[in-house]
This record gives structure tokens, sequence and C-alpha cells, in this order.
């Protein structure tokens, strides 16, 4: 015992002017052998750096404080789908109507828009723009293209409610993205997509009525020749000089 008094005392004589020192991660035991080892010190290792975890918060810009203001639909509703047909040559005209890629309405349109979008996922649906802001320019574009009254509003009789901002051309997907069975494809101008369900399949048929069902319960109204077209009830004024740019 008073052998290993002796070590202790002279390890700690040694340590003390610099002659032994354990590592940082080292601890000096002195074991009944009356004999030295110095071991590893796990918990003394430094802490490693925490992963960097990523975030799948998104941020809802503050409401612009005109509610009319123009605002970029997916800033609002970030898991609304956005496939804009006359930004591409994909259109029954098959050219290029407008250039901005991203739609725009209405805030206060836009706002009703997220509520059915919200019906719409608890029943396992998305919504999927076609068609939203389109400028003056471009609406005399799309009827220099296809003067049809049908169809296509005509400038010259005022402004369309797309050029108002308070209008959309929609369409259901799932929640992943897949294609749904509606009446007809984008644009059809046979009987097909009016609101008449009876001449196309059931599925069609209900996804075009619950589509329906749940944009007017949103304060939206269809166009009885197109499924797919919806103004919101309380109408904007035309923005003529409006141009959207991405």
């Amino acid at each position: 015992m008073k052998k290993m008094q002796w070590i202790a005392a002279a390890l700690l004589l040694l340590s003390l002017t610099g002659c032994i020192f354990p590592a940082e991660n080292q601890t000096i035991l002195i074991n009944d052998a009356d004999s030295i080892e110095v071991t590893d010190n796990e918990d003394t290792k430094p802490p490693e750096e925490p992963e960097e975890v990523e975030s799948d918060i998104v941020t809802i810009p503050d409401p612009p404080q005109d509610t009319q203001s123009f605002v970029r639909v997916q800033d609002y509703i970030p898991d609304i789908a956005v496939d804009l047909r006359y930004a591409t040559t994909n259109n029954f005209t098959g050219t290029v109507i407008y250039a901005y890629d991203d739609a725009w309405l209405r805030y206060d349109t836009v706002c009703k828009l997220s509520d059915a979008q919200e019906q719409l996922k608890a029943q396992g649906y998305r919504l999927c723009i076609w068609d939203a802001f389109r400028s003056a320019k471009s609406q005399q574009k799309l009827w220099e293209t296809y003067p049809d009254g049908n169809y296509v509003a005509n400038p010259a009789n005022g402004y369309s409610g797309h050029t108002r901002g308070d209008t959309v051309d929609i369409t259901l997907i799932t929640l992943e993205g897949e294609s749904v069975e509606m009446p007809s494809g984008f644009d059809d101008f046979t009987a097909l997509a009016d609101r008449n369900y009876e001449d196309v399949s059931a599925a069609a048929g209900e996804h075009a009525a619950l589509l329906e069902s749940v944009m007017e319960s949103c304060g939206f109204a269809g166009y009885d020749k197109e499924w797919w077209h919806y103004s919101d009830n309380d109408r904007a004024q035309p923005a003529p000089d409006f141009e959207p740019t991405d």
C-alpha cells in the first residue's frame, strides 16, 4: 500500500513539472499489481457535429395590402400544380400565347382557390392550373388565332375573366400528381366539354361533378360549355396594363 502511495505521489510530481501528463482523451490508472496503465477515455472525446437537417417548412408570404392585387398563385398555394398550356405550343392553337410560366390571379381569388384545394385534398385530389391571368395583349393574340366567340372572348366586346385575373382553367390530379379521368382534354370544342356529363364515362362524370361542387362551394361559377372554366363570383376590374414577369 505504501508503495502505491509512493507511485501516486511520484506521478503527481512528474505531472506538475510537465514531465508526464495524460493526453486529453486518456486516463492514468494504478492497478493492484502496482503497475501503471494508460487507457483511452471515450467520454472525453469531442462531440461530433450534428448533421444538418433539411426543412420542409414553406413560408407563405403575408397578404398584400390591397387584396385585389395580383399574386403568384404558388406563393400562396405551394402544393397546387401549374401547367400553363398557353405558355407552350401544347394548346389548340399550336402557338405560344404568352411568355410567362407562372400562374397569376387576384389575391382574393387565390384565397378561394386555396379553400377548394384543401377540400379536394381531403378527398385524395389536387388542382392543376391550365390557364389563369391572361394579359390583354395575349387575349388579342388568342382571338386573332381563333376568332370564335363561343370559346374565346372577343376583346372588342370587353375584357374576359382571364384578363380580370379572377378566372381560372383547372383540372383534377391525384395527390401524387397523376392525371385523373375527366370528360375531355383542355380546350376540347366538342359536346364532351360541356357540363352535361351523361355522354362521358361514369368516372369522368364523377370527377367533373366533384370539381364543380367544390368550386361552387368556394365562391366560383362555371361556364356551361367548358367543364374546366371557373370564375370568381366577386368580379374584379380588368387589368389591361398588367403583364406578369417571371
